[in-house]
């Protein structure tokens, strides 16, 4: 009996052969397996999206953006350097002008801050409200000044009531001048 194998040796030996097989093809497959399957997103595509998948055997990583590009940019600038002679002696000219602006989609000029439908800043800075108190005093001071020599010679001599008229109209000169002069300032100092 001692040359005869077991048949409970022949089985392990079967069983532990098939299993180690097994393990080595299953090692293998994932080794070799390259595919990484992403989740299945659907991004809102647009005109102006834009999005990057990374991914790797550790994960994945989305950059999505809804509005890109967001702000449009545009710079300008001028150097002028002129040396002429005119009728009445030299004239010389040095100007460097420099603007950088930053548009949104619409079309509207980004003025820092929040804008309202013409695109004019909500948000004012001091220089802002410096230079539309300045022109807002010497519209008023205009207007007062047209109206004292225009309007009130004219109706000063209504009876009775010229010299109330004559005051309303030096009021209406100075309220009209000083709506006039800030809407100029604004323009002119581009606020």
């Amino acid at each position: 009996m001692a040359n005869q194998k077991s048949p409970f040796k022949w089985v392990v030996l079967t069983v532990g052969t098939l299993f180690g097989i097994a393990h080595i093809g299953v090692l293998g497959h994932l080794i070799n397996n390259k595919a990484i399957n992403y989740p299945d997103i659907h991004f809102p595509n647009g005109d102006y999206s834009s999005y990057n998948v990374e991914g790797n055997r550790d994960g994945y990583r989305i950059e999505y953006k809804a509005n890109d590009p967001a702000i449009l940019e545009s710079s300008r600038s001028l150097q002028l350097n002129k040396d002429k002679r005119g009728w009445f002696g030299p004239t010389t000219e040095d100007r460097r002008e420099y603007r950088s602006d930053q548009y949104t989609m619409d079309g509207t000029r980004n003025m820092g801050g929040a804008v309202d439908a013409e695109g004019k800043s909500l948000a004012k800075s001091e220089e802002c409200i410096r230079a539309d108190a300045g022109a807002r005093s010497q519209g008023a001071m205009a207007g007062t000044a047209v109206s004292a020599g225009l309007v009130v010679p004219a109706v000063s001599g209504i009876p009775y009531i010229g010299w109330l008229a004559s005051g309303w109209a030096m009021l209406l000169g100075n309220k009209a001048g000083s709506e006039l002069g800030a809407e100029i300032g604004s323009t002119f100092n581009d606020c």
